[in-house]
């Protein structure tokens, strides 16, 4: 059993209270002091008995806790953190200002096992996945450090959430409490490579976070190219997985589409695009390819990515346009962990 409160819902902690014959109000007591005053110690929740607190510690209890290694600031704004876990292993994770809207892209894995082609995490090794306490402790963390209300939270750093589920789905629990950070549901988005098995087991959740899917190509034939595990799941099991998720929860996917110089731009991919999404209720990210030392792949050009989002745009496809940032500290989307990658591998 992980005896981590950090990694515990609210119920979770007031059935652990329970079991010692304490009260559940002390429940909230400890999941305020984790959540809200980034507490490590159980010594330190000074509105819990010193008996009780001595009763948890005794029966092996703790609260786990990141270490910050390395911040790193881009001139736009964009912070990234560099995290230490207790095993040590290291995860990155970005604070992003949107106009006086924070965003914290965190992280769910420890590596990632997919190996996109155009993301620096995917060239790292896999060595497990995050606890949903490491996951939310990036949260609370960044909260405590940067003196930031947090707006929103996505599921977009190291790491394939989905492959990760239950600790991912655990985390957006925990963070949504309102006696913690409480980040709504809505505010936070979970971004998948497109695994369809997680896509229908999150639409029968009893929570519906955002959605959003990397899809960065119309068509099998290049998706395979772009990101490997196209080959074990192709298109129509992806567009079923993504079409039953509309229908079970009346929720708008998002759909990503990393922009890569003569690889995916042309303009009769946007065209494909339109055909394919037809039927699903959903809108267009185009990010700008973000380079790192891990793939030779160049950003397609800005005059061309407007193109594509205009035609898009014009088949009624709600689009928006994610450019670089943070680049000059490796913080962009498909960079975390680019500063581990010793030189280019395609």
């Amino acid at each position: 059993m992980d005896k981590d409160l950090k990694s515990k819902t609210l119920i979770e902690i007031q059935s652990i209270i329970a079991g010692f014959g304490g009260k559940g109000y002390l429940a909230k007591y400890i999941y305020s002091f984790i959540h809200q005053h980034n507490t490590n110690d159980i010594n330190l929740i000074t509105t819990l008995p010193k008996e009780f607190r001595a009763k948890l510690s005794n029966d092996g209890f703790y609260i786990s806790n990141l270490k910050i290694v390395e911040k790193l600031s881009d001139p736009d704004g964009t912070v990234k953190y560099l995290f230490e876990t207790a095993d040590g292993q290291q995860i990155e994770s970005v604070l992003l200002d949107e106009n006086g809207r924070k965003t914290i892209c965190v992280s769910t894995q420890v590596g990632c096992r997919l190996g996109c082609r155009f993301c620096a995490t995917g060239y790292l090794k896999f060595a497990r996945n995050l606890t949903a306490g490491e996951i939310a402790d990036q949260v609370i963390t960044i909260s405590a450090d940067s003196g930031c209300k947090i707006n929103n939270i996505v599921y977009m750093g190291m790491g394939e959430p989905l492959d990760n589920y239950e600790n991912t789905i655990k985390a957006v629990r925990i963070l949504a409490d309102p006696a913690g950070k409480n980040i709504g549901i809505r505010r936070q988005t979970i971004s998948t490579v497109g695994l369809p098995d997680g896509i229908k087991k999150l639409a029968n959740e009893n929570i519906y976070p955002r959605l959003a899917v990397s899809l960065h190509a119309p068509d099998d034939e290049l998706r395979t190219q772009i990101v490997p595990v196209a080959n074990k799941y192709p298109l129509y099991e992806l567009l079923a997985a993504m079409k039953h998720y509309n229908q079970k929860t009346d929720r708008r996917i998002t759909i990503e589409y990393c922009m890569m110089e003569g690889v995916n731009d042309d303009p009769d991919l946007a065209r494909k695009l339109i055909q394919l999404l037809r039927g699903l209720h959903a809108s267009v990210n185009l990010i700008e390819y973000n380079p790192h030392p891990g793939a030779n792949f160049k950003p397609a050009d800005r005059d061309r990515i407007k193109m594509f989002k205009d035609i898009l745009m014009q088949a009624g496809i709600e689009t928006i346009i994610r450019f670089r940032r943070g680049t000059s500290i490796k913080a962009a989307c498909g960079q975390l962990g680019a500063d581990r990658i010793k030189k280019a591998k395609i």
